[in-house]
C-alpha cells in the first residue's frame, strides 16, 4: 500500500512491502514490466513531492521523451499515479493511493504548491470541500491548490 505522510510526503508503508516494489505495483495493475517502467515507478516511490517530465528526464539522464509520454500516460490511465494540479503549466505527477484503479481515482485532495522551492506535494489529511453547483452544472473533476510555504522551506528559513 502506498501512502502519503503528513505533509503530503509520498512513499511506502513500511508494513507492506507488497506496494513498495515497482514490479508488484505494474503487476497489480495489469502492465508488463520492463526496465524503465520500474525506473519510473521507482522515482515515483522515492520522491517526496509530484515529479513533472523535466524532473524525470533529469533523473533518468534524459530518457526518449516519446517513451516517458506513454509511460506516464499509460501509469494515468492505470491508477499508478495522478496529475498533481498545482495552479502552474508545468504538468506535474504524484503517485496515487493503492486502491486507485483505471476506472476510478481516489485521489480527491489538495495539493500544496510551495513559491519558495516550486514543489507540489499532495496533502491527503484535507479532503477537497464538496461543492454545491447550480442546477444544469454537473462537476466531472475537482482540484484544490494552497500555495505557500512549505514545512522544509520554512525550517531553511528559520
Amino acid at each position: 500500500m502506498l501512502a502519503r505522510t503528513q505533509a503530503g510526503k509520498t512513499g511506502p508503508v513500511s508494513n507492506n512491502n507488497f506496494m513498495s516494489n515497482p514490479e508488484n505495483i505494474l503487476k497489480k495493475h495489469g502492465l508488463r514490466i520492463t526496465s524503465f517502467r520500474n525506473e519510473v515507478v521507482q522515482l515515483f516511490l522515492e520522491s517526496r513531492h509530484a515529479l513533472s517530465n523535466q524532473d524525470i528526464e533529469q533523473s533518468l539522464g534524459n530518457p526518449d521523451r516519446i517513451t516517458l509520454y506513454r509511460t506516464l500516460k499509460n501509469f494515468e490511465e492505470k491508477g499508478i499515479i495522478h496529475r498533481a494540479v498545482d495552479g502552474t503549466t508545468t504538468s506535474k505527477y504524484a503517485l496515487c493511493e493503492s486502491d486507485c484503479t483505471e476506472h476510478k481515482h481516489q485521489d480527491e485532495h489538495v495539493h500544496f504548491y510551495c513559491e519558495r522551492c516550486k514543489n507540489t506535494f499532495c496533502i491527503d489529511e484535507v479532503e477537497v470541500p464538496h461543492v454545491r453547483l447550480p442546477d444544469g452544472y454537473i462537476a466531472m473533476t475537482t482540484n484544490m491548490v494552497i500555495q505557500g510555504i512549505c514545512k522544509s522551506c520554512m525550517e531553511i528559513e528559520n
